[in-house]
Formats: C-alpha cells, structure tokens, sequence
C-alpha cells in the first residue's frame, strides 16, 4: 500500500516538470530558439557536447534527443517523449510534431488528475477503515469487559499497528464471532424462559394435596377426641355398672346352688363367725371379694375381743398395689382405736375392752374427708379431712385379724387381732344413723352391696376357725 502511493506521487510530482520543455522543442528548429529556451533547457544543454553553428545557407541538423527529466523525489526516469516508430528514417515535419506533442501532454494530465483522484479516495478510505476499526476496537473492549469468562482473551490494538492486516481480519473475526454468540443467546433466552416459566403451574397439585391432607388430619383428630371423650364416659359408668352385673350374677349362683343342693343345705348369710383364739402372725381370714374404686364407704362389723386389755389389734386392713394402709382398723397397746386411710389417722372415740359384743359401724366419705364411728347403734364421734378427696382405689386385698405390711401379707404380731368377727358387710356409701341403730338391733339387717357376710367369700387360713353363729341370739345369751 505504501509503495503504491509513493509510485503515485512520484508520477504526480514529475509531470510539470516535463511538460515545459515538451513545448519547446518544436519551436526549436534553428539556433536562434534554441537560445531562447528556458533555463533548465539550457542548463541540461551545457552539460553536453556543445555544437558549433551551422553555416549561413547549411541545411539545419537533427534535434538532439530528448533528455530524461527527474522528479523532486527519488523516483524512475520519465522520458519528455515517445519514439513516434522504430527503425531509422527522417524525423517528423517540424509542422506535424507540434500537434501530436500536445495531445500526448493532455493524456498525460489526465492520466494524472485520474490518478491524484484516485489516490485521495484511497486516502478517505483508509481513513474511513481507521475510524471504524477505533469504534469496532471500543465496542470490543466494552464486551470484554462484560464476557471476560466467554472464551481467550482477543488482541487489542496495542498489540500491533493499526493498519496492520491481520489486525483488521482478527478485528472482523471477533466481531463476527460477537455477532454470531449474541444471536445464538437471542434464539435460546426464550427457550430458557420458557422452559423455566414452564414448570411454574405444577406446585398446585401439591398445595391442593396438602390441604387436602390438612382437612382430613383435621378430622381425624376431631373424631378421635370424640372418641376419647367417649371412652372417659364410659370408665365413669364402667363401675357401676361392673357392680350390678356382679350383684345380679352373685343373686344367680345362690340361687343355683340353692335349687341344686336343696333348702335344707342352705344356711343363712350371718350363720358363723371367725374365731383367733392367740396372738400370732399366721391367724387371719381373707375376703374374696374384689373391692372397687370407692369416694365413700361404711363398714360394720360384730366384735368380741380377749386381748385382756393390751389393745384390740387389727380387725380388719385392706391394702393395695403401692399402699399398704388404703384402710386400717387398729387399736395397738393402750392407745385409742385409730381409722387409717391412705396412711392419714384419725383417732375414734370407741372402746372394746370388756370382752363381750359390740357393733361398730363407721362412714367416711372423699368429700372434705368427712367420717363418723357408731359403736352398738350410737353415734360416738366425727370429723373431718381425713384423706379429703382421696378415692379408695380398687383390687386390692382384704384381710381379717391381721395389719399388712405389704400386699396381703408380711404380718405383725403384735398388731394381730385376738377374739370373734361376725357380720363384716361394706356398703360404697354413707349409711343414715337410723339404718346402723335398726343393723345394731337386729331389727333392721342389711347385708352390704361390696361385701356382704357370706360363707363362700370368706376363707380362714392359719388355724383360724369358721363355726355356725347367730349374733343376734349368741349376744342375748351372752
């Protein structure tokens, strides 16, 4: 590209240059206008062989040939003019060689005006491509600065000229390869959000589930508080009606027993009596029957002590799982006679020591932990907070004659009862005072609705003895 347009303005700086002497080398015929010529055609005429003048009447001699003329710049020699033919032969007629010169010089300037035109559209060209070659160069430098991590680093224009051709092609390269790598991330953006908008309606399934799931984990839980709520109903009537069932299927066996074995085998409820003739550890009684859940009670019993009056002893303690004093009948040494429920005393005002008959009848109930004792049909004392509120728990074991340490055993001797029972009945109420004078009489008997005084649920044990007893007619007879 350089060398072109050094060619180019060498041709353009020569052609004034030849173009003066080429005028005058027709007028130039004789000696006089060769001394008129301009000073450059004389001055490269002097560097020659110089000629002597022709004689006057002489034919006149050839033109010298035309000398080459050099540019201002270090150029290739133009010749001022072409041959008109090869070979020899006379020269042109001084009259035809003026026209011919002129029509060649006014090729040769356009020639040149053709050229200087051309070289100064190259000239707005190249810097055309050099303006767009700087803003492609800062387009590229503001999307590397964003796509640093989108593939090698490209060249910059620091990295060689700027009218550099390969610079230009590596300029174009990455500029397509932009062009493209944007196009590409065009087509594929909607995709991409297409595909991730896509997806966006399915988590209703799973929401439309969990509250489906919510609804029914909602009723189920209703419904099993209704049936909890239903089952503690039931427990509260449970009892009761176990009791009844119990009650009705008792009344039924004797009456089996009874149509199987005959009247004359039946022997009436108070017909015996349990007798511990010593103190000992090993004598007691046990009622076979299984108490339920009690909020209140009354036991009445027939007593005959022989103690001798070093303290009645236990006439009867039942005890439970985990408590062994649940309720305790006790007179130890010469201390009063003491009720103990749940390990809670209360101390009553009765006495047993003159070796005959007496009946005793105490009620207690859970509310306020009231209590009351009867002896022979009297009221003789009451109180109250004794074990208040306290249920009397269910299947445990009840012992006659003897205080139990742990669960239906582990007696003590010296807390052992000495003497007779008869008539042991517990009711899971409060008997009125009129109903414990008619039992004290004999006027008015009642077996208990827990407990009655049967024969088939008291078993001796020990050497304790069970013998035929008419309280009511042995008392009078004592």
């Amino acid at each position: 590209m350089l060398a072109f347009l050094g060619a180019v303005i060498c041709i353009i700086a020569s052609v004034p240059l030849a173009a003066g002497p080429a005028r005058a080398l027709p007028g130039g015929a004789d000696n006089a206008s060769a001394a008129e010529a301009p000073g450059p055609q004389r001055s490269l005429s002097a560097g020659g062989s110089a000629r002597p003048p022709a004689p006057p009447g002489a034919p006149a001699p050839p033109p010298p040939p035309p000398l080459p003329l050099l540019g201002r710049f270090l150029c290739t020699p133009l010749a001022a003019a072409c041959p008109a033919g090869p070979g020899p032969g006379p020269g042109p007629e001084p009259g035809d060689a003026a026209p011919g010169g002129r029509d060649e010089l006014l090729l040769l300037q356009s020639a040149a005006e053709q050229l200087r035109q051309t070289a100064l559209q190259q000239e707005a060209r190249i810097r055309a491509d050099q303006a767009t070659i700087r803003e492609l160069t800062g387009k590229l430098g503001r999307c590397e600065g964003g796509l640093r991590d989108a593939g090698p680093r490209r060249d910059t224009p620091a990295d060689g000229p700027w009218d550099s051709p390969a610079l230009v092609l590596q300029l174009e390269d990455a500029v397509r390869a932009l062009r493209d790598r944007i196009e590409r991330i065009e087509q594929e953006l909607p995709a991409r959000v297409n595909f991730s908008a896509a997806p966006a309606p399915a988590p209703a399934v799973p929401t439309a589930l969990h509250s489906k799931m919510d609804e029914l984990e909602g009723q189920l839980l209703a419904k099993v508080l209704a049936l909890e709520k239903e089952r503690v109903a039931l427990s509260h009537n449970s009892h009761r009606q176990r009791q009844e069932v119990e009650k009705e299927l008792d009344a039924l066996q004797d009456r089996v027993a009874e149509l199987e074995h005959g009247s004359s085998v039946y022997s009436p409820p108070d017909a015996f009596k349990i007798s511990i003739p010593i103190r000992n550890n090993y004598m007691y009684a046990r009622v076979r029957k299984a108490l339920p859940e009690l909020y209140a009670f009354t036991v009445c019993v027939w007593l005959r002590t022989r103690s001798g009056g070093t303290g009645q002893g236990t006439p009867f303690s039942y005890s439970v799982p985990g408590q062994a004093n649940e309720i305790v009948l006790l007179e130890a040494g010469h201390d009063p006679m003491e009720l103990l429920i749940n390990d809670k005393v209360a101390q009553l005002p009765l006495s047993l020591k003159d070796n005959g008959w007496h009946h005793i009848c105490i009620a207690w109930t859970t509310r306020d932990g009231l209590w009351s004792a009867y002896q022979d049909g009297q009221l003789q004392g009451s109180g109250e907070n004794l074990a208040a509120w306290h249920p009397i728990k269910p299947h445990g074991i009840l012992i006659l004659g003897q205080e139990q340490d742990t669960l239906g055993g582990r007696f003590d001797a010296t807390q052992a009862f000495v003497g007779d029972i008869a008539q042991f009945n517990l009711w899971d109420h409060a008997l009125t005072p009129a109903q414990v004078l008619g039992i004290a009489n004999c006027t008015g008997p009642l077996l208990g609705n827990v407990v009655p005084w049967e024969d088939k649920l008291v078993e001796a044990f020990g050497g304790a003895t069970k013998a035929t007893f008419d309280v009511c007619k042995g008392r009078a007879k004592a």
